[in-house]
């Protein structure tokens, strides 16, 4: 859909932070035109946007690395409240009078966000160690699957869904431990933990963690702590920080 030549552009939403002096950024907005990115203000309320030839984008990686690029660069000065990707207003009014109706609220939000960074975990049991493992913690399992070895998949075919089944629980107990324990040794460090779904049978934590700004270094150090610990048996991934996209969830209808 696009406007006519008579009509007020689009204006694409990244996000919102407390600030009253108007801003420009150094990344190119969304579209492809190079629109710069701005902001808009009521009062102390400020909403990041950009003119946009459009009213919705697919999730490209190219268009997904144009929002997320211009989200990071106004965290690195505020403390943001993200907006979902292809959040697009009709026109600048439509922005103002958002920031006027929902001030409150959105303070409310930059009160509990202000000072605070979101960290991406994720944690994964190298290729054949956690069925191996479970073989040697197991016995019954690891018995059940000699017994299979040179008998055919037709005469074994029960009990080859009972072993899939028992090694199915042993997995699902083992990374409940095991994400318990990488959590409880984490848990100083962070203010809010949002576990993610998890991915294949490798993975065990798939986390978002809200932490303070200045406990970075220390979730860095936590988590070199666990790798020392664990690093032959796991893998550790830790990404960030990022705007609080776990954390914040604001809903947005131009219809209102």
């Amino acid at each position: 859909m696009k406007k006519l030549n008579n009509e007020p552009e689009y204006q694409y939403v990244y996000g919102f932070f407390r600030g009253t002096t108007p801003q420009a950024f150094t990344n190119r907005g969304m579209g492809d035109r190079g629109d710069p990115v701005i902001t808009l203000h009521y009062r102390e309320l400020g909403a990041i946007v950009s003119t946009s030839p459009v009213m919705e984008y697919d999730s490209s990686r190219r268009n997904m690395l144009t929002h997320t690029r211009v989200q990071e660069e106004a965290m690195e000065r505020y403390s943001i409240l993200p907006v979902r990707f292809s959040t697009v207003a009709p026109d600048v009014e439509k922005v103002h009078r958002l920031l006027e109706d929902r001030y409150d609220e959105f303070q409310l939000l930059l009160d509990e966000m202000t000072g605070k960074v979101e960290m991406g975990l994720k944690a994964l049991w190298y290729e054949g160690i956690v069925f191996e493992e479970i073989l040697t913690e197991h016995s019954g399992i690891r018995r059940l699957r000699d017994s299979l070895q040179g008998r055919s998949a037709e005469e074994t075919h029960y009990e080859r869904i009972h072993l899939g089944e028992r090694v199915e629980k042993a997995l699902r107990q083992k990374r409940q431990d095991e994400e318990g324990a990488i959590l409880e040794a984490l848990q100083p460090f962070v203010c809010g933990v949002q576990c993610n779904p998890i991915i294949g049978d490798r993975m065990i934590v798939n986390a978002a963690f809200l932490i303070e700004e200045d406990e970075q270094s220390a979730l860095e150090a936590g988590v070199h702590v666990l790798d020392e610990k664990m690093g032959q048996r796991i893998l550790f991934r830790l990404v960030g920080p990022v705007p609080p996209y776990n954390f914040v969830n604001v809903t947005i209808s131009w219809n209102d």
